[in-house]
């Protein structure tokens, strides 16, 4: 008898990498984020779409305020067309990440999710900055 983990069998491997190069292409991490962030190697904008409350009382260094209400196509005009935008919220219990991604997506915008979002940031220990 097998167990409930070999019940059902694994994905051929060439279907297990289809699968995660698609997934990876959705969404980065709070380390890689910082990792970009720390070296200089910033080519894209990091957004929190929290409200600006919470943004104020602490985000992600670098981080611009964007709730994903106010993306609008005049907004994000001011930034060329191909700018990937990288969204995180409040943590794995938010969706706002998944809504902005969807608004930047149906504006024709690059966009991929840091998953986590500010709790993510906070289990890594990274700082974090206050105010505007």
């Amino acid at each position: 008898m097998p167990s409930t983990v070999t019940e059902i069998p694994s994905a051929d491997p060439a279907v297990v990498a289809a699968h995660y190069a698609a997934r990876l292409s959705f969404e980065t991490d709070c380390w890689d984020v910082h990792h970009a962030l720390s070296t200089g190697l910033t080519d894209f904008v990091l957004v929190d779409v929290r409200g600006p409350q919470l943004f104020e009382r602490a985000h992600v260094p670098g981080a611009i305020n964007l709730p994903h209400g106010k993306m609008t196509e005049r907004k994000m005009g001011e930034w060329p067309d191909d700018t990937l935008f990288v969204v995180y919220c409040a943590g794995p219990h938010c969706n706002g990440t998944d809504r902005a991604a969807l608004r930047l997506g149906r504006l024709g915008r690059r966009v991929k999710v840091m998953i986590g979002g500010m709790t993510g940031w906070a289990d890594e220990g990274f700082a974090v900055a206050t105010g505007r």
